[in-house]
């Protein structure tokens, strides 16, 4: 008999919550003052283009086409108002290094400062987060691809930026997919998500996604139909539909944290929650954006 080590059995519920717990470490990013700074210091506009291209920049100079299909809940004329304009005035690998540098300074300052910033847990997740991201593969996640292609930074707050976009992109387009199953446009999974009241306020989020009102209500209207919500709050059957949405996302997503292992992954919620506690609390977002914050 040949006895083979078998790795320890992961609680499926640990993979949402490591994932909460490190999010805020990537997407703080969008909401700080840094990265419009450092992004407009290269030649982009103020604003959603910013955005965009910011995010985009690692998959190379796309189109208005990728960009509305890998991010997914955003109005397509918006996007095409701002890519590829976005290349014209600086180049993809100029953005990727502007964004980088913003993440570091957005980072060190949340954190409390450069000593905060070099505290040996800011490191130790960084450690864990790389160690998770060494088994990803790309295949059907083009957004995490783009990103996975970039080299590691050496610092270790970017490093540990680095990490969590990785993961947190991974995980993104897996959920995606999962929309798509389930028949949820961009706009109507966005609209799900705000019913739940665990997302953007209802005004936030058509707006940051840039549906006109007509759009907007034609989309409320349409989940009314197919029996998802009343009004603006989800039914039973809408709810049973984001749980499933979240549980097949949190399937499709447990790879890394296999990999770490139960009490490792244990470790990464405990440090992420330490981590992104402090930069929520020194103001990571604005207030009057997310529901309940």
């Amino acid at each position: 008999m040949v006895s083979v080590d078998r790795p320890a059995s992961l609680d499926p519920a640990l993979v949402g919550r490591v994932h909460r717990a490190v999010e805020p470490l990537h997407n703080h990013v969008y909401f700080v003052p840094e990265t419009e700074e450092h992004l407009t210091a290269v030649g982009l506009r103020p604003g959603r283009m910013v955005y965009f291209a910011g995010r985009a920049a690692a998959m190379g100079a796309v189109g208005p086409g990728v960009v509305t299909a890998t991010f997914s809940n955003f109005s397509p004329a918006v996007v095409a108002r701002h890519v590829p304009r976005a290349w014209t005035l600086a180049a993809p690998e100029q953005v990727v290094t502007a964004r980088a540098a913003a993440a570091h300074a957005s980072l060190t300052r949340l954190l409390g400062g450069e000593r905060a910033a070099a505290a040996p847990e800011v490191a130790e997740l960084g450690d864990l987060l790389a160690d998770a991201c060494s088994v990803l593969t790309a295949e059907g996640r083009p957004l995490y691809a783009g990103h996975a292609d970039l080299p590691w930074p050496e610092d270790p707050v970017t490093r540990l930026w680095h990490a969590a976009t990785l993961l947190r992109e991974w995980r993104g387009d897996a959920h995606v997919a999962v929309l798509v199953r389930h028949g949820l446009s961009g706009m109507e999974a966005l609209q799900t998500h705000v019913a739940t009241g665990r997302a953007f306020l209802e005004p936030v989020a058509q707006t940051l996604r840039g549906w006109t009102d007509e759009e907007w209500a034609a989309g409320w209207t349409g989940l009314a139909d197919r029996g998802l919500v009343a009004g603006r709050a989800l039914t039973d059957a809408g709810q049973r539909l984001r749980a499933g949405i979240e549980a097949e996302t949190d399937a499709l997503s447990t790879a890394p944290w296999q990999h770490l292992g139960p009490e490792r992954t244990a470790r990464a919620v405990q440090l992420g929650k330490q981590l992104s506690g402090t930069i929520v609390a020194a103001g990571a977002y604005p207030a009057g954006v997310f529901a309940g914050r």
